[in-house]
């Protein structure tokens, strides 16, 4: 006998204004998770039940003007860190499967940091079961006693159920069992020690009105989206793809009995649901069975040890746990064989893997890559979960971007309205995780707003109620007492013992006590069909009176329904002209936003230019009285000079003069008179005394004093000097020496010389454009650098410089000719040269600083 094939029904056609136009928000929970040291700082305070608080941690400043910021999030309900995992299940997960038992699809995901407790919260530790395990309680409590026997329901590869007869699968369990290595364990088995502590739960929870006429069967799946690509955790392979050999260099080994693991597809049904091409679906009867299953997928799960997290998954988890459903016969015996009448229902269960900064888990290689794919497709679901707020709140019909990650196109029916969707933000209160716990919330507080439709209660398949139990239950105390009564109203038999075979009586008795009942029979049967046909008379007038009721009833529903249908329309319409003004509220608020940002910045730019303006306002008058005084000293300086030049122009003219009239007086004298004494000429005090006589030439001027060499004093007299004399250096003849006491003299400058002394002196030789020795006393202060040593700053140079008389009138006798004109210069011979010294101040051009230490000598008259 072939087996009956049947396909998920389509769901019945609703009108508009149903059940199917109501939404509600995507469920989102908050679970935050103890510190593992208590001593640590704390980032995330709960303030109630649906309310956590961010406090920013000492080192994030968010403000500009360095102050802190706390940031409040709301939720469904907040769950602290002393939450139990019953707690959590009774919140979230219960309604849930609650729902997967009366034919309603559910998605639930974790979601949070690497680190957060996701996985502890949907998988649980020994001795605390998380929310999967307390879910296939749940499940197997509630239809325990009414699951079809194993293969009644078979899988096909369109994301449907083929039903089976009672013989085919029977036919199919002896086959399986007759392998030597069946895949399906048995139903009554001890659960592996291994996890055995999970799924012992003391608690019992149950669902509320079974449909005790209906056969289950339960079948589950376990897939991972490892690097956007979708691996069978329960595929049976000859070697473990998932967890291959390893060398010492931390990369896998090229061995012959390495298989890579085989990626599926994701296909569309004929209901346009999404599903795993090809994914291994085990039917399952008890939880010890099916927690068997997802454990043995659990060890074939990517996971790995980074900076954060010793176990971080890298991959997201899905544990499908689908539910199928078929109605009884009408005798209540065997499962009904139509395809039509088979409710299909599915529970997701996904464990999302942990988002993640790189520079904190130190990834590299393919933990880079991982963390860059597990980080991709959260984002995308954050996209996607943005545009479906935005189409919500906006009126808009922008298109979902699900195909962009595996993780979103198989979730996609569920946003579209195939059943609800909760979410469990799980969080670690640590100040290391402030960022990315900050990024959570804000994913959190987008996903709470977007809707999602309400799914449709399943179809009634039209039998008679309780009829499982019906041929099974005896006849009940009214029965009796009605078969009792009836008895009694007919009259009793004679007595029927014939002692004598002369007797006569005793059976034409019997005969007559018997057509007495017959005609009372028939009577009461006459009696009985007459109400009858009254009775259905009455009922029929009933029935018409009923019909002619729902008549006016649905003429009114349908006057009402398209009052409100009316209504709704313009509630829709003022609803999204409603979003349109909201929208271009909030379109002004930002405008408004960046127009006073814009404005802060110009107020602050205007600021800072008033400041920079004031600053070489202030730099400007300081310049300013910083000229005027150099200007004053510069006037005074050349005041000075002039002054000094003119006494010594007026001297020197003077001397002139003197010297012509005594040519004039020794004119006469000689023309006139004999020889007479010589008179003085007027000078100076200091010219009274007399000037020695020279060997060389004579001097022009009888009585001028003796010249004094003077050395040059240092202005620094009291500091230490290092006199740098080079090894190469010509001593020269010049009058003026340099001369610095308490000077070190070196011929190479060493640190430990410097170290000594505040002043630096360099004597420097080089030749002159006219051959002669030019020698440079180049001066600096010695500066001590931060790292230990000496540094030079060099602040002034004096030159000493011999000039040939090649090019000047040398005297070649002690009596000279006088010039007509009195050009006869002072500079005519070696003498008057050297008896004056100038000094040159470091960058001046024969300024003020150009100054004559001795007066120069007059000549003989």
């Amino acid at each position: 006998m072939k087996p009956a094939r049947t396909k998920t029904p389509r769901k019945p056609v609703v009108k508009k204004g149903s059940q199917t136009s109501l939404k509600d928000p995507v469920g989102v929970y908050c679970r935050v998770r103890p510190l593992s040291f208590p001593d640590h700082e704390c980032c995330i305070e709960v303030i109630n039940n649906t309310t956590v608080q961010l406090h920013t941690p000492e080192g994030y400043r968010l403000n500009r003007n360095g102050d802190y910021k706390e940031t409040q999030y709301s939720f469904k309900q907040v769950f602290g860190t002393h939450t139990t995992q019953k707690e959590l299940f009774d919140v979230v997960a219960n309604p849930l499967v609650d729902d997967l038992i009366h034919g309603k699809n559910g998605l639930l995901f974790t979601y949070g940091v690497t680190g957060s407790g996701k996985t502890h919260t949907m998988t649980g530790s020994p001795g605390e079961g998380g929310l999967l395990p307390r879910c296939l309680g749940m499940i197997f409590n509630s239809i325990g006693s009414f699951q079809a026997k194993r293969y009644v329901f078979k899988c096909n590869d369109r994301n449907s159920m083929d039903i089976q007869c009672e013989v085919d699968a029977l036919l199919e369990r002896q086959k399986r069992e007759a392998m030597p290595h069946p895949k399906t364990p048995a139903i009554k088995r001890q659960a592996d020690p291994e996890f055995a502590d999970m799924i012992n739960l003391q608690e019992f929870c149950k669902a509320e009105e079974v449909d005790e006429d209906s056969v289950y069967g339960v079948f589950v799946s376990y897939i991972e989206i490892y690097n956007n690509y979708i691996y069978d955790l329960l595929e049976e392979v000859s070697f473990d793809p998932i967890k291959p050999k390893w060398n010492s260099c931390s990369t896998p080994m090229r061995n012959t009995d390495f298989v890579p693991p085989q990626s599926k597809l994701l296909r569309e049904d004929k209901n346009h649901n999404m599903y795993v091409a090809g994914c291994t679906e085990v039917e399952v009867k008890s939880v010890e069975e099916a927690f068997e299953v997802f454990w043995r997928g659990q060890k074939k799960r990517r996971i790995a040890n980074t900076h954060l997290n010793r176990e971080s998954s890298r991959s997201h988890s899905v544990f499908n746990i689908k539910l199928v459903q078929a109605p009884l016969d009408a005798d209540g015996d065997n499962v009904l064989q139509e395809k039509e009448q088979i409710t299909i229902s599915q529970l997701s269960l996904v464990d999302l893997a942990g988002s993640e900064r790189t520079n904190r888990t130190k990834a590299e290689g393919n933990r880079l890559r991982e963390a860059g794919n597990i980080n991709q497709s959260l984002m995308t679901l954050r996209t996607c979960m943005e545009v479906l707020r935005e189409n919500q709140m906006y009126g808009t019909n922008k298109m979902v971007p699900y195909r962009d990650s595996k993780l979103t196109h198989l979730f996609k029916n569920y946003f579209d309205g195939e059943g609800k969707v909760r979410m469990i933000v799980c969080v670690n209160p640590k100040a290391e995780d402030y960022e990315e716990s900050l990024q959570v919330m804000r994913f959190a507080e987008v996903t709470q707003e977007v809707e999602v439709a309400r799914p449709v209660d399943k179809a009634i398949c039209g039998l008679t109620p309780g009829r499982r139990f019906r041929n099974h239950a005896r006849a009940g105390p009214v029965e009796l007492l009605v078969t009792e009564v009836v008895l009694q109203s007919f009259p009793p038999l004679p007595s029927c013992e014939i002692l004598d075979i002369n007797d006569e009586q005793t059976l034409p008795r019997l005969i007559e006590a018997l057509e007495k009942r017959h005609q009372l029979r028939q009577m009461m049967t006459d009696e009985f069909n007459k109400q009858s046909v009254t009775f259905k008379a009455m009922l029929q007038e009933f029935d018409n009176g009923v019909l002619n009721k729902e008549n006016y009833i649905q003429g009114k529903l349908n006057e009402k329904e398209k009052v409100i249908s009316g209504q709704k329309l313009e509630i829709e319409r003022l609803e999204k002209k409603n979003k349109t003004l909201e929208y271009k509220i909030e379109i002004l608020e930002k405008t408004t936003t960046i127009y006073e940002e814009d404005k802060r910045n110009l107020q602050q730019e205007l600021e800072t230019q008033n400041q920079k303006l004031q600053r070489q306002f202030s730099d400007k008058r300081r310049l300013e009285a910083r000229l005027q005084g150099m200007v004053t000293e510069t006037t005074m300086k050349w005041e000075k000079e002039c002054e000094r030049r003119v006494a010594a122009k007026q001297l020197e003219m003077q001397n002139k003069l003197w010297v012509k009239d005594e040519k004039l007086k020794q004119l006469k004298a000689i023309v006139t008179e004999p020889k007479t004494e010589k008179p003085e000429r007027p000078s100076r005090a200091r010219d009274q005394e007399k000037a020695p006589q020279r060997s060389v030439s004579p001097s022009p001027v009888p009585n001028v004093p003796p010249l004094r060499l003077r050395h040059r004093r240092s202005r620094s007299a009291g500091d230490r000097w290092v006199d740098h004399k080079p090894a190469s250096n010509v001593q020269t003849e010049t009058v003026m020496q340099p001369h610095v006491p308490h000077a070190i003299t070196v011929s190479v400058a060493n640190e430990k010389a410097l170290a000594k002394c505040e002043k630096y002196m360099l004597t420097h030789q080089e030749l002159a454009s006219d051959g002669e020795i030019e020698t440079k006393l180049i001066k600096g202060d010695v500066y001590k650098t931060r790292g230990g040593g000496q540094s030079v700053q060099f602040t002034d140079i004096e030159t000493l410089k011999q000039e040939s008389p090649t090019g000047r009138k040398r005297r070649s006798s002690t009596v000279t000719p006088a010039q007509p004109d009195g050009a006869e210069s002072e500079w005519t011979d070696v003498e008057t040269r050297c008896s004056v010294a100038v000094e040159m101040r470091a960058g001046s051009q024969l300024g003020p600083g150009y100054q004559h230490h001795a007066q120069p000598k007059r000549k003989k008259p």
